[in-house]
C-alpha cells in the first residue's frame, strides 16, 4: 500500500511493510504516541520510517525505538531528537498482556503503520515472532504460485 494512499482507518503516514516479511504477524493493537509538536508537523509531511523500529514494554510503561521521524523542516532551535524512544499510550490490562507475551512466548512487538485517526497519531503495534530463513523462502514460493494462478485465470478468461 503506497503511504499516500487513503485507509479506512484514516491516513496512513508511515508503514513496516518489511514486517510482513521477517515475521509471523500475531495479535494487532492500536495505541496513541505521546510526540512533541514538531514531530507531528514532520509526520504530516510524511517524514517518518519505521524500518528498524520495535517497541519494549518497560515497567508498566511501552516505548517505541528506533522509529525514525525527521526533524521537521520548519523548525529552529525547538525541533526533536529524530530517533528518541517514544512512549505509547495503551491501556494497564493490554500493557501487562504484552509483557507477558513478549517475556515468555519468544515474541516481540513491532510496529506495522502510523496513521492519523481523528486528528490523533496511532501506532497499529503487533505482537511478532520471527521467521527463520526457509519460513522467508516458503512464503516467496506461495506468493510466485498464487501470481501464477492468478496469471493463468486470466489468460484462460481472454481465449
Amino acid at each position: 500500500m503506497n503511504v499516500k494512499e487513503k485507509d479506512p482507518a484514516g491516513r496512513v503516514l508511515a508503514s513496516n511493510r518489511q514486517a510482513f516479511h521477517h515475521y509471523f504477524i500475531g495479535d494487532r493493537f492500536e495505541a496513541g504516541i505521546a510526540l512533541l509538536g514538531t514531530e507531528v508537523k514532520s509526520l504530516r509531511e510524511g517524514r517518518a520510517n519505521l524500518k528498524d523500529a520495535f517497541a519494549r514494554v518497560d515497567g508498566r510503561e511501552v516505548f517505541l525505538h528506533n522509529c525514525h521521524i525527521s526533524p521537521y523542516s520548519h523548525g529552529g532551535y525547538a525541533n526533536h531528537e529524530p530517533l528518541r524512544p517514544r512512549r505509547l499510550l495503551l491501556h494497564r490490562a493490554e500493557i501487562l498482556k504484552l509483557a507477558q507475551k513478549t517475556r515468555s512466548g519468544g515474541q516481540t512487538l513491532v510496529p506495522l503503520r502510523l496513521y492519523l485517526l481523528k486528528g490523533r497519531v496511532k501506532v497499529e503495534l503487533a505482537l511478532a515472532k520471527g521467521k527463520k530463513l526457509w519460513d522467508k523462502r516458503e512464503a516467496i514460493k506461495e506468493r510466485d504460485q498464487e501470481k501464477e494462478a492468478r496469471a493463468a485465470i486470466r489468460e484462460r478468461r481472454r481465449s
